[in-house]
């Protein structure tokens, strides 16, 4: 079994040849977009008055001549990547240090890159760390050696990139808002007092779940709440595994769940696992604090029915 330590002094890159020779038009692409103003790298006069043999390419650009470019990079994410680049990424998901982040690059040039060269790289693993915490998340610090080299072979830098591969902290994201409206604030309200209530008709005493403006019984306008013992049994059920949403801790168990009183109202079941969940079984309320203005009823079973 591969192990990080394996890793150290392994190639991940072998000798790769960027896809284009030095040349001028990138290096005023480039000087324009940073702003650099250097007349070496415009102009070949002023170049050669200091005693440079024409127009050279600014050290900055070095990482530039090898990258694949825009085309190569929409074929995937994996395109073109060597063996032991794509087994060490692989090592590093499995672990789940799926985030990354660039912490430092050390770069040692030993000559400037003229027009019509080549540049090729390599790279090499030089230390993988051990886990640490970092602000971000447990992680790992990745350190390659990148040795760039010219048409002949000679090199003409070495590059120390250093990468953090870290497993996110869980970041709970804020539940959905429901849409609370003038027929069921009421009803929220209630809940924030960890109270679940039923709408009750006034003219009829039928009791209506979820909340509406009008008894669908005898249609009267008139209506008071009733508050629920908090007893039921799961009428129906589905257990949601995808699309997840960061709110929410999967598997999901969606139920439909029928009150003592008659009503049914759809809510979350816990403290208890998907394959334990029956039709028909005995559930109690308890309460979601959702965050300090919203709290919803979910359900658990009843004591003595399921862990």
């Amino acid at each position: 079994m591969t192990t990080y330590e394996d890793f150290a002094g392994r190639e991940i890159l072998p000798l790769w040849e960027g896809p284009d020779p030095v040349n001028v038009p990138m290096i005023r692409h480039w000087a324009e977009a940073m702003g650099d103003r250097n007349p070496i790298y415009r102009d070949d006069a002023a170049a050669r008055a200091t005693g440079r043999p024409g127009i050279v390419a600014p050290a900055s650009m070095m990482q530039a001549w090898t990258m694949r470019g825009y085309a190569a990079t929409v074929e995937g994410p994996d395109a073109g990547a060597a063996a032991g680049a794509r087994e060490l990424d692989a090592l590093l998901e499995k672990d789940g240090y799926t985030s990354v982040v660039a912490t430092d690059s050390e770069f040692e040039f030993h000559r400037e890159l003229v027009a019509g060269d080549r540049v090729s790289v390599r790279e090499v693993v030089e230390s993988i760390s051990p886990e640490k915490s970092t602000a971000l998340g447990a992680g790992r610090f990745v350190t390659t050696v990148r040795t760039y080299t010219d048409q002949d072979g000679e090199v003409v830098a070495v590059q120390r990139w250093r990468l953090l591969r870290f497993r996110p902290k869980a970041a709970r994201a804020p539940r959905p808002r429901p849409a609370v409206n003038r027929d069921n604030a009421f009803w929220f309200e209630a809940a924030r007092e960890h109270r679940l209530v039923i709408q009750r008709c006034a003219g009829c005493g039928t009791l209506r779940h979820p909340p509406g403006p009008c008894c669908p019984h005898c249609g009267s306008f008139e209506w008071d709440a009733a508050e629920a013992s908090g007893r039921g049994q799961v009428y129906s059920f589905v257990v949601n595994h995808h699309p997840r949403h960061p709110a929410f801790e999967y598997p999901l168990i969606v139920a439909v769940v029928e009150l003592g009183e008659g009503t049914r109202l759809v809510t979350n079941l816990v403290g208890v696992e998907p394959g334990e969940v029956e039709i028909g079984m005995p559930v109690v309320l308890d309460w979601l604090d959702a965050d300090p203005d919203l709290s919803l009823p979910v359900f658990r079973p009843q004591s003595g029915i399921a862990a």
